[in-house]
Order: C-alpha cells, then structure tokens, then sequence
C-alpha cells in the first residue's frame, strides 16, 4: 500500500538567509523532530531528493535570473540585490534540493509510488516570481512542480492551494494567464506582499482560475475555512483537477512572528483534510505539499505534526 513520503535533505539547512534571520535551519530541525517523535509516525518513509537540474528550472524561471542566482551564491555575495533575500555559499545546492523535492515528489505520486508526500524544505518558493527572487525565495518550488507535472505528464488541471499567511504572488504570476493551473489563496490582507485582492481572478485564457480570498487580521477558523468549503470545493467540482499541490505555509498559526492569523493544530488538519478530499474525489489522491512560511518554532512543529499525521490518513 502507498505511504506517505517526507522528502527532506540536510542540505536544506545550507541555505542561510542573515544573522537573526527568522527563515533559518531551525525550522527544518523542529520539523524533523516532530515528525520523528510520533509513535504513528514510524510509517513515513523518509527519502533525500534528487537535486533539480539547471535546465528544470528553466520551466518556470528566466534564463538570467538563474544565472543571477548561481552566480551570486559562487561569487560569495550574502544576497541577490534584493533587500529581503539573502543568500549563502549553501544557498544554490540548498534550493535545487528544494525544488528537487517537489519535483520527485510528483513523480512518485503520478507514478502510484507514494499516496502523497511533504516536502519539509528550504529556501521556500511561493513568493519566487519568474524573473526576480523575492520574501526570502529563490525558486518557486510549487511552480516548478506544476510544470513538470504537465511537461512529463501532460497534465492540464492542477490545483495549488496556498494557505500560507502571505499571498503567494510569485505562484500567481506563473499562472496567471494560464488555465492549466488554479491558484488559490487564503492570506493575510494588506500584508506582505501587498498583492492577492479578491479582484485579482486571472487573465486571457487563465481567466477565473485565480481565486484570491485576504483577510483582515485575527482571522482564524469562522473565517477561512468557509472560504474553502464554500467556495473551493465547489469550483473544484467543476475544474476536477488531475493533482493537488498545496503551499502550506504554517505562518497562519496563531502566535506566528511574522503573521497575525489564529488558526491552530486542528485547523490545519481539517484544511488538510479538504485537500485531501478534493484529491480523492479528482486527483486519485495525488497530493504533494511543501513548506513555506512558519517561524513560532513551536506552532510550526504542531502545526506541521497535525498535517503529516492527517496526510498519512490517506496513505
């Protein structure tokens, strides 16, 4: 029987970001120590990612901004030039492992190998736009798996769910004249990165397949979930997509440094739940998430426990 598979790498750690920084390897390690002290837990199968190749990245990022980036980290610079994106002598081998991650990761659930898979990895990506690194990403992860999916596959339905506190802007603009991705969001309103209105539903042959829903902070549970149960579910009944990814960014929890939702343990359970629903009712269950944002060490570990052990639910 499928299992669930937790794609993770060392290497992931690598990457730093600044001295203070609240993106840093700590995350990885409360994660790991997590997900490795659930007694239910022993049925994940842990697998190191294959690194992406130079040329995958070219899937959804421009040709110079990956000489940019490739370019920095081997000159020794401590960022791209972006104020809020800092990089290390780790950050290259660091991000093609990411991106690798999601890139296996799809592999193994189209090919039956795994029910579905975390990607517990570092850089995150969401906010990585096609020609410019951005909010502490270098690659967009979650694109990046979205086109493998439809170049190796032929895939033209997939679903991104990004519920992170944040407005994952680099994942719309990859998508946003196109229809074979649906991005959807819950974040945070006037929040970094000051993009995601409700307006904001996609363009030319993407036309409503962006579905953005900001709100105010103190949201929690009575006013996200609705938004995935009342108007998620439902769109996705009519899209019927082939694979879910999901953005799962664990800075909507409560206490977060860098956010101000309240949502808890459970809630992301049950968002997790809903994924997988619409997974199983579409997709035969092919699922693959990644880590974003999370940075209340605690929360993040709680958090991500509770999703890990909801996914293995449907392994």
């Amino acid at each position: 029987m499928a299992k669930t598979f937790i794609m993770y790498d060392q290497i992931c750690k690598t990457h730093l970001a600044g001295s203070g920084h609240p993106e840093n390897p700590a995350r990885l390690d409360a994660i790991v120590s997590a997900l490795q002290n659930e007694d239910q837990n022993s049925e994940l199968v842990w697998q190191s990612p294959e690194p992406a190749r130079e040329e995958d990245l070219f899937g959804n990022h421009e040709a110079g901004y990956v000489d940019l980036v490739r370019d920095s980290v081997a000159a020794g610079r401590h960022s791209l030039g972006y104020p809020d994106t800092g990089i290390s002598n780790g950050s290259w081998d660091a991000a093609l492992t990411a991106a690798g991650g999601l890139i296996n990761a799809v592999d193994l659930v189209m090919e039956g190998k795994a029910a579905n898979a975390f990607c517990p990895v570092r850089p995150p990506g969401h906010h990585a736009r096609p020609g410019m690194g951005m909010g502490f990403c270098l690659f967009n992860n979650v694109a990046l798996a979205a086109r493998h999916a439809m170049k190796k596959y032929g895939l033209d339905r997939i679903l991104v769910i990004d519920w992170d506190v944040h407005h994952g802007n680099g994942t719309q603009e990859a998508f946003y004249q196109e229809q074979e991705v649906f991005f959807f969001s819950t974040h945070q309103e006037a929040w970094f990165p000051f993009t995601g209105e409700r307006h904001e539903t996609g363009s030319g042959k993407g036309r409503g397949t962006n579905m953005n829903f900001p709100f105010s902070a103190g949201a929690g549970r009575d006013e996200i979930l609705p938004a995935f149960t009342g108007h998620l579910v439902p769109t996705m009944d009519e899209y019927k997509p082939q694979l879910v990814l999901v953005s799962a960014g664990f800075d909507a929890m409560q206490g977060d440094l860098l956010g101000r939702f309240n949502l808890t343990e459970d809630d992301f359970a049950r968002l997790t739940e809903i994924a997988m629903e619409i997974a199983g009712k579409h997709a035969s269950g092919r699922l693959v998430s990644t880590l974003e944002g999370g940075y209340n060490l605690d929360g993040l570990a709680r958090a991500c426990a509770a999703h890990v052990k909801t996914l293995m639910q449907g392994g």
